[in-house]
């Protein structure tokens, strides 16, 4: 083998490069596990999208209901509306929480002396919020054209459009980040405790039951890991205790995004106007929590597919 062929291979890179290399691995792994978790609540998350900002064509509905009546009205694919918007946002968006939750975990551990439980809540938090940041404007793009009816009058004729229309008529720049506030602070419950949750029960079930609930790493003997089975379940008990303590705060966001969408958007400016505005018009159950149940039975599968596709890309791009 020719020294060019030597100085190539990965045990030859210099640490410099094997920590680029590593970095790739770990953006491309977590926006794998984004996209596999959003697309299997597609559906699901079009349907939050209507009712949480009652759509006057379907706010007499249920969850179920209007599961039924989007495909009756607009077609199958009217539950897959914004869906595109949304798999530009969660390449990124994934990619960068999960990275950037290992890197500061890291972080926290080694430079700061901050560690067991607390820096898996401190870090999930500062994930969530460092891919929020990065990957708003999309969000903002896709609520509008989820929002949208089939066959009624549409304000954006698709993601470019939507870009021109509120950059011209919202105020520039600023027009796609309304709602980052209530965004922000709904993240840092929301990111903490879900992966404070899934990495607390994915240590105590390495810790205490190997034999029952853990095998070797595929990519590493020395490793174990979770059973996919049980990095679903685990997942998915993340996902519905974060989503109880963070919901009022989504119905928000959600709604200031919409902005010009809405007739009310007047009485949606900040994150202390749109809830009391939320809270005094529909009430708690019907306002604050309104499509809290469709997402219990998004945010359940959601995260169970993003940790354990997160978990299994780790094995195929031998990150442990």
């Amino acid at each position: 083998m020719t020294s060019e062929a030597v100085a190539s291979t990965p045990a030859a890179m210099t640490p410099s490069a094997q920590r680029d290399y590593h970095f790739l691995r770990s953006f491309l792994a977590g926006g794998v596990a984004g996209c596999c978790a959003k697309c299997t609540i597609a559906p699901l998350d079009r349907v939050k999208i209507l009712l949480q900002a009652q759509n006057p064509h379907y706010k007499h509905l249920g969850v179920f209901a209007t599961l039924r009546a989007v495909p009756q009205k607009e077609g199958f694919l009217g539950l897959y509306k914004g869906n595109g918007a949304m798999m530009v946002r969660i390449f990124p968006y994934g990619a960068i929480q999960f990275m950037a939750f290992d890197n500061y975990k890291k972080m926290l551990r080694n430079r700061l002396g901050i560690s067991g439980h607390i820096h898996r809540l401190m870090a999930g938090s500062m994930a969530g919020i460092t891919a929020v940041i990065f990957t708003y404007p999309l969000d903002v793009i896709r609520a509008r054209l989820a929002f949208q009816v089939t066959g009624t009058e549409q304000r954006y004729t698709g993601i470019l459009n939507a870009f021109h229309t509120i950059y011209l008529k919202e105020g520039g720049v600023p027009g796609f980040y309304r709602g980052l506030t209530p965004t922000i602070i709904g993240m840092a419950p929301y990111a903490g405790f879900s992966f404070f949750t899934f990495g607390t029960l994915k240590s105590v079930g390495l810790t205490h039951f190997p034999e029952h609930l853990a095998r070797p790493s595929s990519d590493n003997p020395d490793v174990l890991v979770l059973k996919p089975q049980v990095n679903l379940l685990c997942g998915g008990v993340a996902g519905a205790i974060a989503q109880t303590i963070s919901y009022p705060l989504d119905v928000a966001r959600r709604r200031m995004q919409l902005g010009a969408a809405l007739p009310d958007s007047d009485k949606c400016l900040t994150l202390t106007k749109t809830l009391k505005y939320v809270h005094s018009r529909y009430g708690v159950k019907r306002g604050l929590y309104r499509g809290l149940s469709i997402n219990y039975v998004r945010c359940i599968p959601s995260q169970a597919v993003a940790f354990t596709t997160y978990e299994f890309m780790k094995q195929v791009l031998h990150l442990n």
